[in-house]
């Protein structure tokens, strides 16, 4: 079967936490899409859980065990570049594991990139808009809001949300330009995707702006027992500034 889209879902010790019941349900609905899930060296028994769900469906749904803990944004790595070879493989994105984003929007988020040649890259933003589910605490609503500005004004990009983990990029050569090289940063290599970005088309943010669109969500939630602290927002801020130094023109 074609399979046009990979979606990467990195995993770090989500024994607990993986909605086991939930991906099956939407694998078997959606054999048109293509999934890897992604152990980021865990400690506990989530490889067993993912190749659970694999069981019966390898190809559609792929399992890569990485040994060694690299933090989520070289586990997202590691499963782009290993599905960018796929044969017929025209998208490829990642999704966080705990389903705040629920797994329905990425046919929202494909037949966006795919009716808009002109797109490089589309990204879910959570924005609280009537008649939208939208629930998020609002501390880490207040902080991402101020991490966001930050952000903004390092890239000189107006972009609303970097940190939502649905994301989907159009396969081509920048895709691999990308994700080739290892992140500077484990907390914000979001950001670092979009510095990146702004470097391979030359600064030109004109360029930069009409290749990426953020989607508004219907549903997000914070989920119970994020490994997201308050303190990690501190320890952000300074990422950004190591990616401003690493990639300012």
């Amino acid at each position: 079967m074609n399979r046009p889209c990979t979606i990467v879902i990195p995993c770090y010790n989500e024994s607990t936490r993986f909605p086991f019941e939930q991906f099956t349900t939407f694998f078997d609905a959606n054999p048109a899409i293509h999934f890897l899930l992604v152990n980021d060296g865990s400690k506990d028994n989530t490889i067993d859980l993912l190749r659970r769900a694999s069981r019966g469906r390898e190809d559609q749904v792929g399992v890569l065990d990485q040994a060694l803990n690299g933090g989520k944004g070289e586990a997202v790595r590691a499963g782009v570049l290993a599905a960018l070879p796929r044969e017929g493989c025209l998208y490829v994105g990642f999704w966080d594991a705990d389903l705040a984003t629920p797994l329905e929007a990425i046919r929202e988020l494909t037949a966006v990139i795919a009716g808009r040649p002109e797109l490089a890259m589309i990204f879910g933003a959570r924005v609280k808009l009537l008649g939208r589910q939208v629930e998020r605490r609002a501390i880490r609503h207040y902080l991402g809001r101020m991490f966001a500005t930050v952000v903004s004004m390092t890239l000189r990009l107006p972009i609303y949300d970097t940190q939502c983990g649905a994301k989907i990029f159009r396969v081509s050569g920048e895709t691999r330009v990308l994700f080739d090289a290892p992140f500077c940063t484990r907390w914000v290599f979001d950001v670092e995707i979009l510095a990146r970005f702004i470097q391979l088309r030359g600064y030109n943010m004109e360029s930069v702006q009409n290749s990426i669109y953020e989607f508004p969500l219907e549903q997000w939630r914070d989920v119970a027992g994020s490994r997201v602290r308050p303190q990690d927002f501190v320890r952000a801020f300074f990422d950004v500034l190591r990616i401003y130094r690493l990639y300012r023109p």
